[in-house]
């Protein structure tokens, strides 16, 4: 297998963007869209949807690596790092910790230029508390950095990075490319998810550090989105990634054997268009979830309030498997005949709607 890398136009990535014109116009016109609802939005509405982006996008680019954070954790980290906690919070999970700074830098200095020191800055932020491996410095290893699948005896190697020894001067030429493609570089490319696209591929290809290449670019693919729209893009990459993980992991293997890279720029303009959609879909359903609170807040007890918290938190996917009592009882530690009441009284003024009957009785936000 002569992979991308190895082979003698490395890095001339050549590309038709003929089959991805339709989406790179809906996603211009979905991007407008979102920022025009954001701006709509009361102050703290807005602060609310952005920190939801956020976190959703640090959990799931985490979930992709088969780590699992903990969502409270990543919040706190994200709202210590933006300044909302006057005290700030305590975060047992570290790697929730680091996450949420990697989120809140990305966005922070988006229109800054791509430099060496601002990736080792990341990576040191994602895996500082790593005993394994050599934090915030390129890959030293002799070994082969290969992606592997399979069984022990088994294996199947999917991709294998340039050696060690051409990382530091792949980098430094990545990081000229990053730059020269940025608004007003040399070699200005002006379609920012066709940028963000070819980001990702490049830096995956390269694979410069021991671990968390997949977390640092995806970062890089949000920064490449952000700095060639001219502000903090509203999306999660990674939510829409995890989603179809096999897809996203069989778009790279093949962009890799090969530097005409159509197919992989037409497989990630429909990622981005698609996450672009679901933020536009999150940020209907918080302008709702603000119009619900409004209609209701002065007619709900404390155990009603903790309760349609929780089915809101699930956001627009909704409650799995609706509300009953035995769930309500559940979150509020309380009787079968006051979760039966609170559920009552919820339907009669209209907060909650019923679907089924009997046992099968379940209750969806009114929204």
């Amino acid at each position: 297998m002569t992979y991308n890398w190895q082979q003698l136009d490395w890095p001339d990535f050549k590309y038709d963007l003929l089959d991805a014109e339709d989406a790179l116009f809906h996603f211009a016109e979905q991007t407008g869209h979102v920022t025009g609802l954001l701006k709509a939005m009361p102050e703290d509405v807005q602060t609310e949807t952005v920190i939801d982006l956020m976190v959703s996008e640090a959990i799931k680019t985490s979930e992709i690596e088969g780590e699992y954070l903990s969502r409270q954790d990543v919040i706190s980290s994200i709202r210590n790092q933006l300044g909302f906690n006057q005290t700030p919070e305590s975060i047992k999970d570290k790697r929730a910790q680091g996450a949420g700074e990697l989120m809140t830098d990305v966005r922070k200095t988006y229109a800054e230029a791509l430099t060496e020191a601002k990736l080792f800055e990341w990576h040191t932020m994602l895996l500082r508390d790593n005993k394994r491996i050599n934090v915030g410095v390129w890959r030293s290893h002799e070994d082969p950095m290969q992606v592997i699948s399979g069984a022990l005896g088994k294996e199947k190697v999917h991709f294998e990075a340039p050696p060690s020894t051409r990382v530091s001067e792949e980098m430094n030429r990545f990081v000229r490319w990053f730059n020269d493609t940025a608004p007003g570089g040399v070699n200005e490319i002006k379609k920012a998810p066709v940028r963000a696209a070819i980001a990702h591929l490049y830096f995956e290809t390269i694979h410069p550090f021991e671990d968390g290449n997949g977390r640092i670019g995806r970062a890089i693919a949000e920064k490449a989105l952000s700095q060639t729209l001219g502000r903090p893009v509203l999306l999660s990459l990674s939510k829409t990634i995890e989603a179809d993980k096999k897809s996203y992991y069989h778009a790279l293997e093949q962009a890799q054997k090969s530097n005409n890279i159509t197919l992989w720029i037409h497989y990630f303009v429909n990622v981005v268009l698609k996450a672009q959609e679901q933020a536009v879909s999150l940020v209907n359903f918080i302008l709702k979830k603000s119009k619900f609170f409004d209609r209701f807040k002065n007619a709900l007890n404390d155990r009603q309030i903790k309760v349609i918290r929780r089915m809101l938190d699930a956001g627009p996917e909704g409650f799995e498997g609706g509300m009953n009592a035995r769930k309500y009882i559940s979150i509020t530690k309380t009787s079968k005949a006051t979760a039966t009441r609170d559920l009552q009284h919820l339907l009669e003024f209209g907060a909650l709607l019923q679907e089924g009957g009997g046992r099968s009785t379940r209750y969806i936000l009114n929204i």
